[in-house]
């Protein structure tokens, strides 16, 4: 079959959908998809809009794991052409879903999502009489870092059945896709979070046409040596919102706006104005560093002018106290990134107290060694090392959709408009 594009319309709002549908079918999509977010949001009235009004194959990604009959029934009748059935499910729902489809003149397509044995599962499929098969990274498991391009060769010699890939494909990997057998590529958040989805949608199906590499700094998911450029991105709002509102440091502000501090924390625990440690961690910190310090009180500064050029030549990124600071006029002057809690003229004596390279807890947030550390005019966010590729991904995330609804808001509509606040406040 001809390479087809597929817009995963992964959205909760059936407005916001049938407008995207829109501009995507102007930019080239092929097939629309009705995402399960927006089926279990809208239900199958849904699918019944998105057909009456486009022309385009519909595909209901339904997911299904049982009542096969029951539910490829009711989507089918809906109006959907296409219908995804989890490759878990058992062969009885199978059978059913694939029986009640054929009845009704719909397909089904295979989501192979967290099938173990794939080639095995992919011949089991194709005797049944499946019509599609997708391979399928999940939303979730993409933030971690997992990518749909690494069996799709091996299942293309096994199946003579067109195969679908979907999981976080934009115009640099849908060409490569293509390229190693893959028919349908399914493109979600790279055209529905862009400000101009036909622009969005053209560009990729320009670079599944020439199957050609198109760059693109948008929609990217980052790997582990990528997370300082991933987290240079982000606000800490955004890096909040993907932790679950977890990770903010209270009461610790910057001296100054427009601070974008991103390094890895380098920990110091001390008493109230004995500034020895934080001073001797200079010594210790490296060039991606910032300089955590907790201060007891806080009435007397740790840390000034002096300390700050120490900072500064190092090539040290900045530093954050729960603790005091002074000489502000001169530390303001070299644009050095500092946070603190308070200020204040008065420093205690260097007794040494404490320690470095320790858990501490800074600004109400447990601190260790290597975890990122991002401050900017709102404050400042500690990412725990060991979650640090699934939270940057998670806050771009949240940045290239905040980024979309500004559009949406800009071509006129309230954010309560746009997002129909009131549709999902808690019932209580």
């Amino acid at each position: 079959m001809n390479p087809v594009l597929q817009v995963a319309l992964d959205m909760v709002n059936g407005h916001r959908a049938l407008t995207m549908a829109q501009e995507c079918i102007h930019g080239g999509v092929d097939w629309l998809e009705a995402g399960t977010p927006l089926i279990k949001a809208e239900g199958m009235n849904i699918i019944k809009k998105i057909k009456q009004r486009f022309d385009n194959p519909l595909v209901a990604d339904m997911k299904i794991l049982d009542t096969g009959k029951l539910e490829t029934e009711i989507a089918s009748k809906s109006g959907a052409d296409i219908i995804s059935v989890m490759g878990m499910a058992s062969d009885a729902t199978l059978k059913e879903s694939i029986k009640a489809a054929h009845r009704y003149g719909s397909q089904i397509m295979i989501d192979l999502m967290e099938v173990k044995n794939t080639l095995k599962r992919v011949r089991e499929v194709e005797a049944l009489g499946a019509d599609y098969l997708c391979i399928h990274v999940s939303i979730d498991e993409q933030m971690k870092g997992k990518k749909p391009l690494e069996n799709i060769k091996k299942i293309v010699q096994s199946s003579n059945l067109p195969l679908a890939v979907a999981g976080g494909l934009n115009s640099e990997t849908a060409p490569l896709a293509l390229q190693e057998g893959a028919s349908i590529i399914i493109v979600g958040g790279a055209i529905t979070k862009a400000q101009d989805p036909k622009e969005a949608s053209r560009i990729i199906k320009k670079s599944m046409t020439q199957q050609k590499v198109i760059k693109t700094n948008l929609f990217k998911k980052y790997g582990e040596h990528e997370l300082l450029q991933a987290f240079k991105k982000v606000t800490t709002s955004n890096l909040c919102d993907a932790m679950h509102t977890q990770g903010a440091m209270r009461g610790i502000s910057p001296l100054k706006l427009g601070y974008h501090l991103v390094g890895k924390a380098v920990t110091v625990e001390t008493l109230d104005g004995d500034w020895a440690k934080p001073v001797e961690a200079v010594d210790i910190a490296g060039k991606m560093d910032v300089i955590v310090i907790q201060a007891g009180q806080g009435q007397r500064a740790v840390w000034g002018e002096l300390a700050t050029w120490s900072a500064l030549k190092k090539g040290i990124q900045g530093v954050v106290i729960d603790g005091g600071i002074r000489d502000i006029s001169d530390i303001l002057k070299t644009d050095f990134p500092v946070f603190s809690r308070t200020i204040a003229p008065d420093a205690g004596e260097p007794k040494g107290l404490g320690e470095t390279r320790g858990e501490i807890m800074c600004g109400g947030q447990r601190v260790r060694p290597g975890d990122w550390i991002i401050g900017d005019d709102s404050g400042v966010v500690i990412v725990p090392a060991r979650d640090a590729q699934e939270i940057a991904n998670r806050a771009i995330h949240i940045n290239e959709w905040e980024n979309r609804v500004r559009e949406e808001i800009k071509r006129g509509g309230s954010l309560n408009q746009v997002l129909d606040i009131k549709k999902w406040e808690k019932v209580l």
